[in-house]
Parts: structure tokens; C-alpha cells; sequence
């Protein structure tokens, strides 16, 4: 505390980061140099000491106020070493990597093609939300939805529209977002309705169903098969069905199209009240908002139709096939959305 030092001129020993950045000349004992944030640190120095914490007594003399001091210098090779594997193979790109991409000069990375994933709506119900919904319309969601959330995952979207129920209509559609896309995403149309024509078109245009049903609730009518270049999704009516079986089906296999192995985040939390079910036989998901940091309750949720359930959650609580009931204070784990 106190000690005072001799400063050099900074045209000798000092280094500016950006200039040539390496000093001029070696500190002695009881010397320092001033040196701008981020610059070589000159031979012979001990330390770095920030500017607040010093006064100045002369021309060429400070005194460092403070009691200690952290030695502020980052070592060369310390943050990344040659040979570090700074990125993986599958590693899903954000804005941190590119900082490191950057760090390291690499300014072409391998990366994989973006999935171009095609969007129809069916019902003859639907008109787009543009339109004033009269008489039995209701506006179209599913599909802007769907589209949202490809495009969020940055994949390239082709809207199709609304296709209404009938085979001649469907199937054109279908055979144009078939030839234009990857993968291709259907709402409606998949149950057992007299106008749930779509399996049927699906294996007229060569898709393989693989699947035609699945043990969640909602979303239990979801339905998946493959093409020669093609692999399809056809997807409930109801949008949360449409939402939550994106999430759970679509999103993982989009991710694992560009060789990234999706995982989820979860959470650990606290239910704040007892819920219980009649029946077992599907996993029942629930929209669930944070009421602490380590606090969950369900929020008001009418069914697979109430999609502005999903506007107030913050993650998805999954009640497995062979639970009945969840008591207040149990511990559960939550899909944070």
C-alpha cells in the first residue's frame, strides 16, 4: 500500500493493443509502464494494476492506493491450447460458437445443408387469419404455427396454404410440397373422420406409413412415413396436439437431418398442487408456468384446442403412462420451451 513506482514513457515501454503491441523495453525493479487493456504485457513485469486504483504523485511517479491486486494477465494458450477440439461434429451453431470459430480463424466451417421443410393446413373449415372466420370457419393456425416453429430451428419453409377435403385438392398439393421439400408437415386430416383423407393420399403419392398413432395425449392421431426423398409428419387439428407433437416428434428428427443430436433442457421443480388422471395407457403433457425459481403449476388448460394455454407456459410437464396422480411437493421434471 503506498508504494510508489517510477513510470517509463510510454513511447518506449508502453503497448497500446491494435499497434504493434509488443514493448519496447523491459520493466526493472520498482518501475512500471503504462499499458492499455488488452495489450503484451512488457518483460519483466509482476503485475497489471488497474488505473482507479492508482494516483498520480509526479511526472513520473504513481502510487498504487490499494491494499492487493489480481496479477490481470491472461496467459497465452490458457483459454484455448494447439490441438483443443474447439467444436464437435453435430454441435448445433450459436453466437457463442461463431465467436470461437472466429477466435480460432476458422471463416468456412463444415456445416450440414438447412432441412427445407414444406407446410400445409387442411380442412375445408379453414380460412387464413387474414379472413374473417363467418358462419363454421375458424382461422388457420396450425400452419403458421408450424411454420414458426421450422423457421425458429432456421430451416428453410415453404408455406403451402390451406388445402380444404377433398382428394383431387390434397393430393396436388401434397405432390408439389413432396417434389419442393425434405420433409413435409400436415395438420388435420389423420384421424378417423370421413374427411380425414390424408393416409390414404400419403400412400397413393409412395409414403411408407411407419406410424399412424402414438401414446401421448394430446397428439395421440400423429402420423409419420418416408418417401423415395420425402419424409412426412401428418400432425392433429388441434393446435396444441400440433404444437406439442412438433416439439416432442418433428423438432428432434429436423435437428438430426443436420447431424445435431437435439436435447431438450429440463428442469427439475417442485409441483405446486396435486394433480390426478383417470386413466393410464398414453403420457399426458401439461403446460406448466415457473412460479419460483424451483416452483411449477399447471396454467388454466381447456384441452388440446386451447393454444393460448401455451402463451402463458414456460416448459411442458410430461406424466408418464403408468402415473395416475402427482401429489403437491413432488418433484418433476419439466421441458423448458
Amino acid at each position: 500500500v503506498g508504494r510508489e513506482h517510477k513510470v517509463q514513457p510510454k513511447d518506449i515501454v508502453g503497448a497500446i493493443a491494435g499497434e504493434t503491441g509488443i514493448p519496447g523495453k523491459a520493466i526493472g525493479a520498482n518501475e512500471c509502464a503504462k499499458i492499455m487493456t488488452g495489450a503484451m504485457v512488457p518483460d519483466g513485469a509482476d503485475c497489471v494494476i488497474m488505473v482507479e486504483h492508482t494516483e498520480v504523485v509526479s511526472e513520473n511517479t504513481i502510487r498504487f492506493v490499494k491494499e492487493q491486486t489480481k496479477d490481470n494477465i491472461c496467459f497465452r494458450g490458457e483459454d484455448i491450447r494447439a490441438g483443443d477440439v474447439v467444436l464437435s461434429r453435430g454441435d448445433l451453431i450459436q453466437p457463442q460458437h461463431i465467436a470461437v470459430l472466429a477466435t480460432v480463424g476458422c471463416i468456412a466451417p463444415m456445416v450440414a445443408r438447412r432441412p427445407r421443410v414444406g407446410v400445409i393446413a387442411t380442412g375445408s373449415e379453414l380460412v387464413e387469419p387474414s379472413e374473417k372466420a363467418t358462419g363454421a370457419k375458424i382461422r388457420n393456425s396450425n400452419g403458421w404455427q408450424l411454420a414458426a416453429q421450422a423457421e425458429q430451428m432456421n430451416c428453410i419453409v415453404n408455406y403451402y396454404g390451406i388445402a380444404e377435403d377433398t382428394e383431387t385438392v390434397l393430393d396436388a398439393l401434397i405432390k408439389k410440397a413432396i417434389s419442393e421439400n425434405d420433409v413435409l408437415l400436415l395438420s388435420g386430416g389423420v384421424s378417423v373422420g370421413d374427411f380425414d383423407l390424408i393416409p390414404g393420399i400419403l400412400k397413393q403419392n409412395g409414403i411408407e406409413l411407419l406410424f399412424d398413432r402414438v401414446a401421448i395425449k394430446p397428439g395421440k392421431p400423429s402420423t409419420f412415413g418416408t418417401g423415395q426423398k420425402i419424409r412426412c409428419f401428418a400432425l392433429p387439428g388441434n393446435p396444441v396436439a400440433t404444437f406439442i407433437q412438433f416439439e416432442t416428434l418433428v423438432k428432434p428428427f429436423l435437428y438430426k437431418m443436420a447431424g445435431h443430436s437435439f436435447r431438450p433442457r429440463t428442469v427439475r421443480a417442485k409441483i405446486q398442487c396435486d394433480i390426478k388422471r383417470n386413466t393410464e395407457g398414453r403420457t399426458v403433457t401439461l403446460p406448466v408456468r415457473f412460479t419460483a425459481i424451483d416452483q411449477v403449476t399447471p396454467v388454466v388448460y381447456h384441452g388440446s384446442a386451447h393454444i393460448n394455454a401455451m402463451c402463458e407456459a414456460d416448459g411442458l410437464l410430461f406424466i408418464q403412462t403408468s402415473e395416475t396422480s402427482i401429489k403437491k411437493g413432488d418433484e418433476v421434471d419439466v421441458r423448458l420451451l
